[in-house]
């Protein structure tokens, strides 16, 4: 299936329009866009379970993010969010595994997903694994596959020194130096509507789970952690 042809017109819209009057006057378009959206998620789970077996049995409704936005400590005041988004991983939406994310924002498409904003026991068993085996999670970053779909780790907010608890002299020092272990690759907004698109997000998370199967091999040891 495909996205409603209608969802990034209602976004940009949204955009000029945030406001709870106006919002009210679009509910049931926007409660059609979502369940919409749920459909299309919920095909996506269906084919990338196939693969991911972590992922199998997730409901979408649970998946998506709310478009209602907590103001109550912003100083940006707008009710509601400008984007759709839907997030996949081991244990549900926001739990501490890695995840596939789907963003819809007109201009700012993505797929992408990993760990962001690990707590710091998350980042530091991450880290430890990736020292411990770095020539494999080397080998995942290097496949042309990953390349080609999503380049390199977003290096943004890096530290600049080796972290603690870690030589400065490791060789691959740079891959610990990450405060979020995440990829994305682009969608352009013609994309956004095509009959194609669920497919390719499928194919863009088979590409990504060794990836995150890496991470949540890390994460797991936590959980077996707790366990005992």
């Amino acid at each position: 299936m495909k996205l409603d042809s209608d969802l990034l017109r209602f976004l940009n819209t949204l955009s000029r329009n945030n406001n709870r009057e106006w919002f009210e006057k679009n509910k049931k378009r926007y409660l059609a866009l979502k369940e919409n959206f749920e459909e299309f998620i919920s095909g996506i789970i269906a084919g990338l379970s196939k693969t991911d077996k972590t992922i199998a049995g997730l409901d979408a409704r649970k998946c998506l993010f709310r478009i209602y936005r907590d103001a109550r400590f912003s100083h940006d005041k707008r009710p509601y969010k400008t984007n759709f988004g839907a997030e996949l991983s081991m244990g549900g939406k926001r739990s501490r595994f890695a995840s596939y994310y789907i963003h819809i924002e007109p201009g700012e498409c993505f797929a992408g997903g990993g760990v962001y904003m690990p707590e710091p026991d998350v980042l530091k068993v991450i880290r430890t694994e990736i020292y411990h085996d770095t020539d494999t999670f080397k080998q995942i970053l290097k496949t042309k596959k990953f390349q080609n779909t999503f380049g390199e780790l977003d290096d943004f907010d890096m530290l600049k020194t080796a972290p603690k608890g870690f030589s400065p002299d490791f060789k691959d020092i740079n891959l610990l130096k990450y405060k979020h272990y995440i990829v994305g690759t682009a969608i352009s907004d013609t994309e956004i509507t095509s009959p194609g698109l669920q497919k390719k997000i499928i194919k863009t998370f088979e590409t990504m789970y060794p990836f995150n199967r890496f991470l949540n091999s890390a994460i797991m040891t936590l959980e077996k952690t707790g366990q005992e």
